[in-house]
């Protein structure tokens, strides 16, 4: 069993930030005996940190001691306190309370850093921690990264005193008189964590003196191994994935190759879980979407097609452009629109001219209804090809062009004031505004496309 000590600790903390004494944290404190001991050694080190307490106002005048203890002690030694105070006001949840608890003080405590410019958010989880942890993580079926314990450094959040028993931060609190309370509500057996710290890991560390110690070596081992496993499905990723302005893609049919382990833990990162949605997904027919809560994933042919939504929301703001007024033109003048995927060019003239190819388009100047714009399509729009008899729904014209669902997102529409398609920019021109034999006055536009579709 490792003893704690200062030293232990400090050597602890440098492991998992390399150079702990340049840095700045924020302590999260309860009150209990692994929190004021967390404070006390950093108060011994004189390392540069504050303090930070939440009272959830759920156990009365206990929760107000806890807050004092911790409040006292950073007075005497003059550490900055930050307090939160849940008011009487606030609502507090009809569900899991914990989570809701989690989910204040992790805020409260990122607001903190971010005000004061802090590098580190620092909890006093312990080695108990972590079992009672891997037991949970076990019944839920959680596999080998559940398994693999609490890590010391994660996302900015360190635990230092993670490989020491919660005995050894007991006999520490009592050796060198640190304050602490005890939190009476951790001996009733409400939560699922209360009745496995209370009942079951007693009689595990029950079977063998050297029990934690064990299980700490059987951590290691299981954390090395996912270690190594993540390192191999990296590998797999790579030959698979292939980027492409702001998507990702997946080769489908290399994905299919490797079993649905494989498959899941692939797309675990773009917060794809369940392996049931995963077997539809490699199912799906070509143009089903999935969503997960920051990716949307889209099935196009052999292709899976993966987008943070955070990069289509931007894409969406700057869908609508109103751009050409008829009050603006000057005849022969030749006016020029561009964004990052084409250039329009467009000229007013008295006299008719020949088109070259599908990226000249010839309208009736006098039967166009401006401002015309530019916008992205959606399923409601209709376009009456020239070219070719009747109408056609857009998603229906995108078929029968055999443009592929990936590039079609990237297609603009040219409108009129009324909101009406004139164009699928570079494919085809609208005819209902087309110039005729009965033209008097033309408006040419001309399409250079910048990135291929």
């Amino acid at each position: 069993m490792k003893t704690l000590t200062l030293s232990a600790f400090k050597n602890s903390l440098v492991s998992i930030t390399e150079n702990g004494r340049n840095k700045t944290y924020l302590l999260a404190v309860s009150g209990g005996a692994d929190s004021m001991v967390l404070l006390h050694l950093m108060k011994e080190l004189e390392y540069d940190f504050h303090a930070a307490h939440v009272n959830y106002k759920l156990r009365g005048e206990d929760s107000d001691l806890d807050q004092k203890i911790a409040e006292d002690f950073c007075k005497k030694y003059s550490v900055p306190f930050h307090l939160y105070t849940v008011s009487d006001a606030e609502t507090k949840p009809s569900g899991s309370v914990q989570l809701w608890a989690r989910a204040l003080r992790y805020d409260f405590f990122r607001k903190i850093m971010n005000d004061n410019q802090l590098d580190f958010l620092m909890t006093a989880h312990h080695l108990n921690d972590q079992l009672e942890t891997f037991i949970i993580n076990l019944s839920r079926g959680s596999g080998i990264r559940g398994l693999s314990g609490i890590p010391q450094s994660d996302n900015g959040i360190l635990r230092p005193l993670l490989q020491f028993p919660k005995e050894e931060i007991y006999r520490f609190a009592k050796e060198k008189q640190v304050p602490y309370r005890e939190d009476l509500s951790n001996q009733k057996n409400d939560y699922l964590r209360n009745e496995i710290r209370n009942q079951i890991v007693p009689l595990l560390i029950g079977t063998n003196p050297n029990f934690l110690e064990n299980f700490q070596t059987s951590l290691s081992l299981l954390s090395d191994s996912r270690q190594l496993m993540e390192n191999k499905l990296e590998e797999i990723a790579d030959e698979m994935t292939t980027f492409s302005d702001e998507n990702i893609l997946l080769n489908k049919s290399l994905f299919h190759e490797h079993p649905l382990f494989v498959q899941s833990e692939i797309l675990r990162k773009y917060g794809f879980l369940c392996s049931d949605e995963i077997q539809k997904i490699m199912k799906a027919e070509n143009g089903k979407i999935f969503f997960s809560n920051k990716y949307r994933l889209l099935v196009d042919h052999d292709t899976l097609v993966i987008t943070e939504k955070k990069s289509m929301e931007k894409k969406e703001s700057i869908l609508d452009i109103a751009f050409f007024h008829a009050g603006n033109i000057s005849e022969n003048e030749i006016f020029t629109f561009q964004n990052d995927d084409f250039q329009l060019k467009m000229q007013l003239t008295d006299r008719p001219t020949s088109l070259r190819d599908k990226n000249e388009w010839l309208f009736d100047f006098e039967n166009l209804n401006f401002p015309l714009k530019i916008r992205k399509a959606n399923e409601r729009d209709l376009i009456f090809p020239i070219g070719m008899i009747g109408k056609k729904k857009l998603s229906k014209f995108f078929r029968d062009e055999k443009i592929p669902i990936l590039a079609r997102e990237k297609i603009w529409l040219l409108c009129n004031g009324n909101d009406e398609v004139l164009g699928v920019i570079p494919f085809r021109q609208d005819r209902r505004y087309a110039a005729d034999s009965a033209t008097n006055a033309f408006l040419k536009i001309s399409i250079q496309i910048k990135n291929e579709f």
